[in-house]
């Protein structure tokens, strides 16, 4: 994490919520973010409207912060966290 962290590859949001998880939405999400090639977006907790909208972009994956492995964020381009899963992270990698 912390490379990524150095290279400018992890952002944090506040929040990332869909009012329906439509993956033109997320798409919209990753692409103000900066985020559209080989996105992992990591979430402290199940949303189902994240994960499904995010299932169907062939460039961006879901994890949760309990799920969270070395593979994933070495070969994920950009990381996405919610403020939540960055002190979930800090908690358990600390």
């Amino acid at each position: 994490l912390t490379s990524k962290l150095q290279a400018g590859e992890i952002m944090v949001v506040d929040q990332l919520t869909l009012a329906q998880a439509k993956t033109q939405a997320m798409a919209e999400v990753l692409k103000k973010l900066n985020a559209g090639k080989k996105a992992l977006v990591v979430l402290p907790e199940k949303d189902e409207n994240v994960v499904r909208a995010t299932a169907n972009l062939p460039q961006a994956m879901t994890t949760y912060v309990n799920t969270l492995n070395v593979y994933d964020i070495l070969n994920a381009g950009k990381v996405v966290l919610t403020k939540a899963a960055v002190a979930s992270v800090e908690e358990v990698y600390a």
